[in-house]
């Protein structure tokens, strides 16, 4: 979601209108994706590094993100979408979170259609979360299972797998967890970087830079994406089955 700055600088508009038009665009794909059969949609709508900005920005998005809530909140009374929002949430203040926390819990049992919002995101955070909580759950498992299964050990005297972090455990404690790994990831804005956004799961993803700044992203836009995803679907498959 690149470009809201300079979409509004380019046309001349007051400070922080590239935000309105940017979250009007998010709800607008949002739409979209609904209607065309997308079954999964996430939108990196808040970065961590982005509490560096000036402090009236930074509200200014926190507004636009309470007034997304609130809409969204209409939108799956009559639709069947789950909302989900990934990210350190403690850093939202406390109306922000409940309010997080109430919409996904009132959408929890959809499947249909699956809106991801990352909030207070980043990649690195992500993983250090992850790590962080597979080693509390090893040494709870350690501290309050492993001791009645000391005969468990092999001849060497070492612990089992059990105590060991997989893969698998990684995977399972990331905020991204909530949603499959992206087929396609989109970049407006021009920008040919991903900026700490799922470099994780997005290791086999298809990457569409657009040269368009994301308020003026479209169907049209997303409609190409599509079809490019389309014509090298094969080789998409080739490389997850390979990671299998």
């Amino acid at each position: 979601m690149d470009g809201n700055r300079r979409y509004a600088k380019r046309k001349l508009l007051e400070e922080g209108a590239g935000h309105n038009a940017g979250a009007m665009a998010l709800l607008n794909l949002i739409i979209y994706c609904y209607e065309l059969g997308v079954k999964y949609i996430t939108a990196y709508a808040f970065s961590i590094d982005n509490f560096q900005r000036k402090p009236s920005e930074v509200q200014k998005i926190m507004d636009l993100l309470k007034e997304c809530m609130i809409v969204l909140a209409k939108i799956v009374k009559h639709h069947p979408i789950k909302v989900n929002f990934a990210g350190n949430l403690e850093l939202l203040n406390a109306e922000l979170r409940d309010e997080a926390r109430k919409l996904m819990g009132a959408t929890a049992e959809y499947s249909k259609f699956v809106v991801t919002i990352c909030v207070c995101y980043c990649c690195t955070d992500d993983i250090v979360h992850s790590v962080e909580e597979s080693c509390r759950e090893k040494r709870y498992y350690h501290s309050y299972i492993g001791d009645s299964h000391d005969d468990d050990k092999d001849h060497d005297g070492k612990d089992d797998e059990r105590y060991m972090i997989k893969l698998v455990d990684i995977e399972k404690n990331m905020y991204m967890a909530v949603t499959p790994d992206p087929d396609v990831l989109i970049r407006t804005g021009d920008k040919h970087r991903l900026s700490n956004f799922l470099q994780w799961q997005t290791c086999h993803s298809l990457l569409a830079s657009l040269s368009t700044d994301w308020p003026e992203i479209g169907v049209w836009h997303l409609v190409k994406v599509v079809l490019d995803f389309q014509q090298n679907y094969d080789y998409f498959i080739r490389k997850r089955l390979q990671r299998l």
